[in-house]
């Protein structure tokens, strides 16, 4: 019998609004006025891109009031993985009480919301259209826009809901179980790739090599969590594709090296806990030092001396680390997100949503997601 993990609910302290005293207006009204860039915007965000659901609303004047967070780790752990089916339903059970939550936590109604934003790809695509049917249903009923946003501009965006978001523009590095991606960022929807993985992502890369040494699911915490005490130098894994230029990676060579490690090691009766510790820590380094390799050579090749961490990998502290470190050599600055947002949540969907709804960015009622989306071809604003 499964226990289904408790959904999270946060409530965050709200800024007074500027101008708002006897401010007797319609935001929905401006909006398809044409004046929305110049009154304050209440958008509620969805996602349900994986295997997390999650609901946040985003004040534009007032930054973020409530964010909840469902995840479905203990659904998927007993399968070693994401089961689609499953992700989907359990999207469609949990998506209306975590609205429930947020509404009540953040003490907003229904026709205090301005705008709906929601992932719309990449992802799982019965799991974005539950968020998608979601976001159009609400947006038909309430009368408000919805917009569908794109996942990876959503972990992109994140730090900006910091206390010291970054400015434009700046190199980011996106680490996450379906993308390892360097771009160059000038301003929303203004993205050049600079580098991608040609094969496994970092964040997958983590999760099979986890698996293939007998660690449960998610894997990138258990490695990360007997990294913790392995010891170094025990063993010494490659940094591929860090002896020839350019900025693209490759981690698929990794875990089987690690596999390899791991099956020489059973056959010579050593499989222990240890063991898996100094493999654990010995394919940490070589994932982070690769990703901090070519960091270093797309801040050189841009000429910047800002880089974002995003994406579920941003998570991760020996890479967080690492990264401070480079930067600071560098007389540079890095940022991140806090550790919640750094894995999926309706935040960023609700920030990134409404930065472009804000910029009249509109769609028509339409129900449509997509599996792969390229980041590079979405519009500027």
């Amino acid at each position: 019998m499964l226990t289904p993990r408790a959904p999270e609910c946060k409530a965050f302290s709200r800024k007074p609004l500027a101008g708002a005293e006897g401010g007797d207006y319609d935001a929905r009204l401006l909006y398809w006025l044409g004046l929305e860039g110049s009154i304050p915007m209440l958008v509620l965000g969805l996602e349900t891109s994986c295997d997390e659901t999650g609901v946040a609303l985003y004040d534009s004047e007032r930054g973020l009031l409530a964010d909840a967070l469902f995840s479905q780790i203990d659904l998927h752990r007993v399968y070693g993985g994401v089961v689609p089916e499953l992700a989907s339903r359990d999207h469609v059970k949990r998506m209306l009480p975590l609205l429930r939550e947020v509404l009540d936590g953040a003490g907003c109604k229904p026709t205090d919301i301005d705008g709906i934003a929601y992932t719309s790809g990449p992802g799982l695509v019965g799991a974005l259209l539950v968020g998608a049917s979601c976001a159009q249903a609400l947006a038909f009923a309430w009368g408000v826009p919805a917009l569908g946003v794109h996942h990876m501009e959503g972990h992109l965006l994140a730090p900006m809901l910091e206390e010291q978001p970054p400015e434009f523009p700046f190199v980011a590095l996106l680490v996450s179980g379906g993308h390892t991606q360097l771009v160059r960022v000038d301003g929303i929807g203004r993205y050049a790739l600079l580098g991608e993985s040609v094969d496994d992502a970092a964040g997958e890369a983590f999760d099979k090599t986890a698996k293939l040494i007998g660690l449960g699911y998610p894997g990138g915490p258990e490695i990360a969590r007997l990294a913790e005490s392995g010891v170094a130098g025990r063993f010494t894994f490659p940094r591929p594709m860090t002896d020839r230029p350019g900025l693209d990676f490759s981690f698929s060579g990794l875990k089987t090296f690690a596999l390899n490690t791991w099956q020489q090691c059973r056959d010579a009766g050593d499989d222990g806990e240890q063991t898996r510790c100094d493999i654990a820590l010995a394919f940490q380094q070589a994932v982070v030092e690769t990703l901090v390799i070519k960091c270093r050579r797309a801040l050189k090749q841009t000429g910047l001396k800002r880089l974002v961490i995003a994406g579920g990998v941003s998570a991760n502290q020996a890479l967080r680390q690492a990264l401070e470190a480079m930067l600071a050599e560098l007389q540079g600055n890095v940022f991140y997100a806090r550790p919640r947002f750094c894995t999926d949540n309706g935040a960023m969907i609700a920030y990134a949503g409404c930065q472009r709804l804000k910029a009249g960015q509109q769609e028509g009622p339409a129900i449509a997601v997509q599996a792969r989306w390229p980041m590079e071809n979405l519009p500027a604003i």
